[in-house]
C-alpha cells in the first residue's frame, strides 16, 4: 500500500496536464496544484515545521484549501483541520490539545485566532491575504521528499466527546487510504475527468471524497459555501459525477426545485452521509435525483462501515426494510450489536453499535482514558443504539450517550449546560435534542431560573452562540419550574426529560 504523500504525487505525474481543482473561477492542472503544495511545504519548513508535526487550518473551500492539503501531504505533516462554525475557544483548546507548530487561516477569519497568540506564544499564525500568492511564489517548488511511513499519523480530525471537549481522532497514512479504497469500494469508477463538486467543508465530511477524486484523475470543484439552487446550476452547468451532502442539504434542494426530478445526465453518486436521513427525504431525494443515491454509516473513528446504493436503499425486501437502515455492513468492514458486558447480541436485538475496519482511528489524540473507553480489543465503540437484521441492514435506533445530531454536526449537551448554567440567575440546566424538520435534530434547554430572577432566552441563546459557535446554540429555549426528574439516588433521568419531544416519533433520532 502506498502512503498519501507518494499516491498523490503519482497521481500529479500521471495525470499532470489535466484539470485538478476548480474554485470562484480558477483552476488548476494536477501539475500546478502538486507544484503549489510543494511550494507550502517548503513555506511550513522554512518556518521551522518539521516532518510529522502538527499544522492547522482555519479556511472554507478555495485553491487555497487545495494548497494546504497537497501541502501538508508533500511535507508529511499532520493535517489538523479547525471547523469554521466553532467559537474562538474551541479554535484555541483544538490548537494547545494537538501541539500544533503553526496555524494557517484565511483573512476572513483571523480575528477568530486573536486571543490564541497570547495563550500559545510560540504557535505561528499565518494569515492568507492578499499577499499570499506573492509569498508562495517566493519559496522552491523543489520536493522536500521526507520519508513517510504508513503508520505516521496523516490527519487529526476532531469529534465531540463526553466531557464536552473535542476530542482529536488520530488517523494514519495506512488507515487513511484504507478510508480512500472503501468509500469507492461500492460506488461507480471514478473516470478521468469526472468531477466531485464539494459544497461542505473538505475539513468535514466531503473532505473524504477529495483524494479519491484527486487519485482517479478526476476534478476537485469547491464551492466556498452551500446553496441549494447554486447548487443545480453547477450540476447540471459543469456536468458534476459526483457530490456529497447530509440530510439537509438534500432536503434544501428538494424544497428549491419542488421535489421535480431533474434532468443531470453525467451525475453518477449523490452520497449521503453525515447524520441519520429520513424516510421522507431520502424517497424525495430518489425523484430528483433518480439512481445515484448511496448512503455510508461510520464515525469519524471508524469510517465506513455500512453501506447502500439505490438498488438496496429503495427495493422491497421481505424480511428487511431497507428506507429506514443506514446500509449493510460493507465486506471489508465488522458490525456487532452489543449489550450488557459488551457481549455480541444475535441479529434483531438492539444494543450498541460496535465497529471495525481498516479505515479507523489509532485512538484519540493524547487520551489514553477515553482512548481505552472507546476503542476495546480493536473495536470502535460508536455509543449509537441499534440492532442489524439477518440480511445485514443496520437500523439506528437511539444514542447509548445524548450526542446531538444537528445538519450533520455533532453537538455535546454538555457544552451548552456549560455556559448557559453559568449565567447569572440560572439554577440549572438540561439540554436534550428534539426533533427538527430542517436539521434533523435540535437542541432544546430545559432552565430552571433561580428564585426572582429574569434570564430570556435570548440572553441564552446568544451566549451559547458567542462562546461555542452559532450552530451550537439552543433551537428552543423552554423555562420550567418544577424539578427535573432524578432517580432514587439523585441521578438526573435525562431520558425523562427528552422523551415529550419524541413521543411521536417511532425511533430516538432523527433525520432532516
Amino acid at each position: 500500500m502506498l502512503d498519501v504523500r507518494t499516491a498523490m504525487r503519482r497521481s500529479a505525474r500521471f495525470h499532470s496536464d489535466l484539470v485538478a481543482v476548480r474554485s470562484g473561477g480558477r483552476e488548476l492542472t494536477f501539475a500546478a496544484a502538486w507544484q503549489r503544495g510543494v511550494r507550502l511545504a517548503n513555506a511550513l519548513g522554512d518556518l521551522g515545521v518539521k516532518p510529522g508535526e502538527r499544522v492547522a487550518v482555519l479556511e472554507d473551500n478555495s485553491l487555497e484549501a487545495a494548497d494546504f492539503y497537497l501541502g501538508t501531504a508533500a511535507g508529511n505533516f499532520v493535517r489538523v483541520p479547525l471547523y469554521r462554525r466553532n467559537s474562538a475557544e474551541s479554535h484555541a483548546y483544538m490548537l494547545e490539545h494537538t501541539q500544533c507548530k503553526a496555524v494557517v487561516v484565511a483573512q476572513q477569519y483571523a480575528h477568530e485566532l486573536e486571543g490564541v497568540r497570547e495563550r500559545l506564544p510560540a504557535l505561528r499564525i499565518l494569515v492568507r491575504d492578499e499577499g499570499y500568492e506573492e509569498w508562495l511564489a517566493g519559496f522552491s517548488d523543489e520536493d522536500p521528499d521526507p520519508a513517510v511511513g504508513l503508520d505516521d499519523v496523516f490527519i487529526i480530525r476532531h469529534s465531540a466527546g463526553t466531557s464536552g471537549r473535542p476530542k482529536g481522532v488520530a488517523y494514519t497514512h495506512r488507515a487513511w487510504m484504507s478510508a480512500t479504497r472503501d468509500w469507492f469500494y461500492q460506488l461507480p469508477p471514478v473516470n478521468i475527468g469526472d468531477s466531485m463538486l464539494h459544497v461542505g467543508p473538505i475539513s468535514h465530511g466531503s473532505g473524504y471524497l477529495f483524494l479519491p477524486i484527486w487519485l482517479g484523475g478526476g476534478v476537485n470543484i469547491l464551492a466556498p459555501s452551500f446553496d441549494g439552487q447554486q447548487v443545480i446550476e453547477d450540476l447540471r452547468t459543469d456536468r458534476i459525477t459526483h457530490f456529497f451532502a447530509v440530510p439537509t442539504m438534500l432536503a434544501d434542494i428538494i424544497e428549491r426545485v419542488g421535489g421535480a426530478p431533474q434532468d443531470l445526465p453525467a451525475l453518477k453518486v449523490v452520497m449521503v452521509s453525515g447524520a441519520p436521513i429520513s424516510e421522507k427525504t431520502a424517497r424525495a431525494a430518489h425523484r430528483v435525483f433518480g439512481d445515484t443515491l448511496y448512503q455510508m454509516y461510520g464515525q469519524t473513528e471508524a469510517v465506513p462501515v455500512t453501506f447502500m446504493g439505490p438498488q438496496e436503499w429503495f427495493r422491497d425486501l421481505p424480511g428487511s426494510d431497507p428506507v429506514l437502515s443506514a446500509g449493510r455492513v460493507m465486506p471489508f468492514a465488522e458490525l456487532e450489536i452489543r449489550g450488557e458486558g459488551n457481549l455480541s447480541l444475535p441479529a434483531g436485538e438492539q444494543g450498541e453499535i460496535a465497529i471495525r475496519c481498516e479505515g479507523q482511528m489509532t485512538g484519540l489524540w493524547d487520551d489514553p482514558q477515553q482512548t481505552a473507553r472507546r476503542l476495546v480489543d480493536g473495536w470502535v465503540l460508536t455509543g449509537d443504539v441499534g440492532r442489524l437484521d439477518a440480511r445485514g441492514f443496520l437500523y439506528i435506533t437511539d444514542r447509548v450517550d445524548d450526542m446531538i445530531v444537528s445538519g450533520g454536526f455533532n453537538i455535546w449537551p454538555a457544552e451548552l449546560e456549560r455556559v448557559v448554567g453559568a449565567l447569572s440567575g440560572v439554577r440549572e440546566v438540561v439540554v436534550v435534542g428534539a426533533p427538527h424538520e430542517r436539521w434533523g435534530e435540535t437542541p432544546v434547554a430545559e432552565v430552571i431560573l433561580e428564585q426572582g430572577a429574569v434570564v430570556t432566552a435570548e440572553t441564552i441563546v446568544a451566549a451559547c452562540r458567542d462562546q461555542l459557535g452559532a450552530y451550537k446554540r439552543p433551537g428552543r429555549v423552554v423555562f420550567r419550574t418544577e424539578p427535573f426528574p432524578r432517580s432514587p439516588v439523585g441521578k438526573l433521568q435525562r431520558k425523562l426529560v427528552k422523551e415529550p419531544y419524541w413521543a411521536t416519533e417511532s425511533r430516538r433520532v432523527s433525520g432532516a
